[in-house]
């Protein structure tokens, strides 16, 4: 039988930690001791989206928690990387538990036209969220990296596209687009199968208005290649949380300053052209607990690197669990 391809990250000094490095992580304590940490209580907000859909020109972003957020691009609804169980895991009686409710029961969401998923770690794919939303919105559409369409398929679905770094996908019909960008990350849903499927971002392009959603990512040198390619973007959704140990996870996620980087490298674009700069909406923070820092440090890191950097103010929506931000805007051709 031939051997499976497994996916890299391309780009130089990439380090790849494997089962040796988890032993450290936990030999030297850092995770459990911030596992006991008490959890603080995140302010949640009453979701304001506009139902069943939006008016034309009109984009709102809802953040249910973690990289689970609810695009509206005009009448087009969209969820990112979906999430509504209790624990972050194959079972419901171990592995990372929320420790934030979702900002919006499920059976409360619109109609769900797409969603868009950046690679199969659990708290990204969820076989109980999956099956949920097919009952939900039957007729949904899947985008997905190389690989993940099995998982998918294997929970219901039956309208998955899969795609590699670059490839773009039209669907006419709802006037909707998507672009699958480069992220550095891993996968894998058990040990055996690791990088056995691909992970990515999207660029989702609707009625006039355009979203980037980084997915699960650590920082690497194609934010401003993506935004030159496929600018200008009304938002941006870029992960700020999971962090510490550095040594650990720089390789696969950003930190807060990290974050302010990427998003700095699609905004000097985007400048540079005499487009208006798209708003970020932090994700990958404040719900569940993968790594050591205090949950609720990431927020409070990012807004000072924000300030230090000089972004605008206003382009910054650091959302609560189920608050909703919304801009109308000027469809582009």
């Amino acid at each position: 039988m031939a051997r499976r391809h497994r996916y890299r990250n391309p780009w130089p000094g990439q380090v790849e930690h494997g089962p040796a490095a988890v032993a450290r992580w936990i030999f030297e304590g850092r995770k459990s001791a911030a596992a006991a940490e008490p959890a603080p209580s995140f302010p949640s907000a009453t979701p304001s989206f506009e139902r069943p859909r939006a008016k034309p020109g009109t984009l709102t972003a809802t953040w249910i928690g973690h990289a689970t957020t609810l695009l509206q691009l005009g009448p087009l609804n969209v969820l990112t990387d979906p999430m509504w169980s209790e624990r972050a895991s194959p079972v419901q009686f171990a592995g990372p538990r929320r420790r934030t409710p979702p900002g919006l029961p499920l059976e409360q969401l619109p109609p769900i036209d797409l969603v868009l998923v950046s690679h199969d770690h659990y708290d990204h794919l969820d076989r109980r969220t999956v099956r949920r939303l097919l009952r939900h919105s039957p007729d949904i559409r899947w985008a997905a990296p190389v690989g993940v369409g099995r998982y998918l398929k294997k929970f219901g679905a039956t309208a998955i596209g899969e795609h590699g770094w670059w490839d773009r996908e039209t669907a006419s019909d709802l006037d909707v687009s998507v672009v699958c960008t480069p992220a550095r990350h891993f996968s894998g849903r058990a040990p055996w199968n690791r990088n056995r499927t691909l992970w990515c971002g999207w660029i989702l392009r609707a009625h006039g208005l355009s979203v980037f959603f980084a997915g699960d990512t650590a920082l690497h040198p194609e934010f401003a290649e993506i935004a030159r390619r496929f600018g200008p973007f009304d938002l941006s959704l870029i992960p700020i949380g999971a962090y510490q140990p550095q040594w650990m996870m720089q390789p696969v996620h950003m930190n807060p300053e990290e974050a302010v980087q990427a998003y700095g490298d699609v905004a000097a674009v985007h400048r540079d052209q005499g487009w208006a700069l798209p708003a970020m909406v932090p994700i990958h923070w404040g719900t569940f607990k993968l790594s050591d820092e205090p949950i609720d440090e990431p927020p409070r890191r990012l807004t000072e690197a924000w300030t230090a950097a000089g972004q605008d103010a206003q382009s910054l929506w650091l959302l609560k669990h189920g608050e909703t931000r919304a801009r109308a805007l000027s469809p582009k051709p």
